[in-house]
């Protein structure tokens, strides 16, 4: 009887390996890293009334604590945590910038400058940043697509190496343009009219938001959903290929 217990324990804990992620754990990178952080700073700034300072400081413990844990416990820094606290620290340190308008004008390109570098960063070091963000976009909870894509990203299937590169150029894409927006801010700043600069700012930043999801999606996107739905096809019409029940039962 005991062992009988002994191996209904062992096959859950496979099934649950195995089992492919809901679409909820697939947008929870999002939602705890990015959602939440931006969420409670206008929680404790608007519904408070915090001061700017104070939003930005507590809505940055999140982050802080998911990068130490993730730094603990897995010995490597959860990419999207540590970019929004880097943000918030760099907020932080640009909020006692007063005086010159032209200079707080500026300053708003360095948050743009901080997530560019940390884009870019992040695929020079071969683990693109905005890989966490596209994911739940182009899987969409479906347990065929989940396991191309960790086929695919594992360098096991025949369309790794494309698949890999097209996750490099997306994140690439947007480290350029935010980079590039960055630059277009600061020099716009010092060079156009202070009134037409605070509202050409948010005219350059939606530009920017909606050419690099056209570029992005024609240069990565498209091509990865097509590559998922190649790699998932094959592999469902690929008879040799035990399916992971069969092999739960032959581990039994």
């Amino acid at each position: 009887m005991t062992k009988n217990t002994g191996n209904q324990g062992q096959d859950k804990e496979r099934q649950d390996q195995h089992r492919p992620p809901s679409a909820l754990e697939n947008f929870k990178p999002l939602l705890i890293d990015v959602a939440l952080p931006l969420g409670s700073y206008y929680v404790f700034k608007e519904a408070l009334g915090m001061s700017t300072f104070a939003a930005v400081a507590w809505s940055s413990v999140g982050p802080a604590l998911r990068t130490v844990w993730s730094l603990v416990r897995k010995r490597s820094a959860n990419g999207l945590a540590l970019l929004i606290l880097t943000v918030n620290v760099v907020g932080l340190a640009l909020s006692f910038v007063s005086g010159d308008p032209r200079l707080m004008l500026a300053k708003d390109g360095a948050v743009s400058s901080t997530v560019a570098l940390g884009i870019l960063v992040s695929v020079a070091l071969g683990r693109p940043m905005m890989t966490e963000g596209m994911k739940p976009f182009l899987v969409k909870g479906d347990p065929a697509k989940e396991g191309a894509w960790q086929r695919l990203t594992s360098g096991a299937a025949h369309g790794s190496t494309d698949f890999r590169r097209k996750e490099r150029a997306f994140s690439l894409v947007w480290g350029v343009a935010l980079l590039l927006e960055c630059v277009a801010r600061v020099v716009g700043a010092y060079t156009i009219p202070v009134d037409t600069m605070v509202w050409l700012g948010g005219v350059l930043m939606a530009v920017v938001m909606v050419v690099t999801f056209v570029v992005s999606g024609a240069v990565a996107v498209v091509p990865m959903e097509c590559l998922l739905s190649e790699e998932a096809a094959a592999k469902h019409s690929d008879p040799a290929e035990p399916t992971e029940q069969a092999q739960l039962a032959t581990a039994a």
